[in-house]
């Protein structure tokens, strides 16, 4: 991973945990909601954003910060296919 990639993880893991901040404790957020606070334009470049914004989730998820959840379960990042959901840790 180059440097310029890991800070936009950084950028993005911040973007993560700021949104859930504004929530209510038990709230969740799509990965697009990081993807698009990210995104410095007002087109749809956001969306070159959603797989380093679930990597960026995947960290998170390692560092105890977050988990990752789909129909409201908690799932192994690693399992996970199709829509994500980011929560704070319970």
């Amino acid at each position: 991973m180059t440097q310029s990639e890991r800070k936009t993880e950084r950028r993005l893991e911040e973007t993560i945990l700021e949104l859930l901040d504004r929530r209510a404790p038990d709230a969740t957020i799509c990965p697009s909601d990081a993807a698009r606070a990210a995104h410095d334009g007002d087109d749809d470049g956001w969306r070159e954003l959603m797989e380093p914004v679930r990597r960026a989730a995947r960290n998170l998820v390692e560092a105890g910060e977050v988990e990752i959840t789909q129909g409201g379960e908690r799932v192994d990042p690693a399992e996970a296919r199709g829509p994500i959901r980011i929560r704070r840790t319970r």
